[in-house]
């Protein structure tokens, strides 16, 4: 079975100059390496494509996959992440992770709240700025808690983002609205624990995986889940399975909240669910990631699998069994290929 690799390198957009935070989302080299030798290990051949342009020409040039392992961010635009999926959807090349439909509304994070609310899944109240006269209207309490409503990797995401006050509230808006080009997201500020959960498979089928504490030193904790302090997480952030089975009330409302949100947005094959706790201990939905980071050592869905007792292999061994029974398609017979 011949599998494609669909992704987008991170050295390769530095290259053409764009800088450090524009690419924090793509990928290094060694996780491209990492996955292609997880699936070599499970009996399939690999192929890598890469990004967008590379895959768009070669299947113009007729080139075809049984299916693709995609996690090809995309570069430009809202839709960005659906880019890979609708190309692959219109040739009729099954792949791995969600649709381009959920792709596209997962990344704008109020779409992901309407949609969530309106299913009964708890998410804080917010407001969508679009520009700044949007703040005359605002009727939101503070504290308020701003960013961009279409980034990831904590981009946009600092000391200046929690606003006490309108003044605050505006600096912070416009900033964000002139660095990043898009709407930004005000939600009631979250004072509570920093929790995500790691998802597997679809609808019916889908389960916890675990539930990971993400705690910020002090020094930080401020700034949140921020671009910088996933940058240099070794000395700022620390990790911590929360065992649900145990007694921790607040660990099983996030397990099934994040549940009814991943089914709520048609996720598939796996992510994470982000929250965070209210002033009363109820963990709040902020947002799905369908393309959660697959790096072998820094990403959180491979720190938290690895903290439930999955090694790299076993977690995208679980992704692809997700992904097949998804698909009907059958396993092949490992054999181990070497590279």
């Amino acid at each position: 079975m011949r599998v494609g690799l669909t992704y987008d390198l991170r050295d390769h957009y530095l290259a053409l100059g764009f800088d450090e935070e524009q690419t924090a989302e793509f990928d290094a080299p060694e996780t491209i390496d990492a996955l292609q030798s997880a699936l070599r290990n499970q009996g399939f051949v690999t192929d890598r494509i890469g990004n967008l342009e590379a895959l768009a020409a070669r299947l113009v040039a007729g080139e075809r996959w049984d299916w693709v392992f995609n996690v090809a961010e995309g570069l430009r635009g809202l839709g960005r992440e659906a880019q890979v999926p609708a190309l692959l959807d219109a040739w009729d090349i099954p792949y791995c992770f969600s649709d381009p439909v959920t792709m596209g509304v997962t990344l704008d994070k109020s779409l992901a709240k309407r949609l969530a609310r309106d299913q009964g899944v708890p998410t804080a109240p917010f407001a969508l700025i679009e520009s700044m006269d949007d703040l005359s209207d605002l009727q939101l309490s503070y504290p308020l808690f701003a960013k961009p409503v279409a980034e990831g990797t904590g981009k946009g995401i600092g000391q200046a983002s929690r606003a006490d006050n309108p003044k605050e509230l505006s600096a912070v808006c416009a900033s964000l609205l002139e660095r990043f080009r898009q709407p930004v997201l005000v939600e009631t500020y979250l004072p509570g624990r920093e929790l995500t959960v790691g998802i597997l498979g679809t609808g019916p089928e889908a389960r916890v995986l675990g539930v990971m504490e993400v705690r910020i030193e002090d020094e930080v904790a401020e700034a949140g889940y921020s671009y910088e302090n996933k940058e240099y997480y070794e000395d700022r952030v620390s990790y911590r399975l929360v065992p649900i089975e145990e007694g921790d009330g607040e660990a099983r409302q996030a397990a099934d909240t994040a549940l009814a949100a991943w089914r709520t947005l048609r996720c598939r094959d796996a992510g994470r669910v982000d929250l965070r706790s209210d002033a009363t201990g109820i963990p709040q939905f902020l947002e799905v990631n369908p393309l959660a980071g697959l790096h072998p050592v820094r990403s959180d869905l491979v720190i938290l699998a690895r903290l439930a007792g999955y090694d790299y292999q076993a977690l995208i061994e679980a992704i692809v069994d997700a992904f097949l029974a998804r698909s009907r398609m059958a396993r092949p017979t490992p054999t181990r290929l070497a590279g």
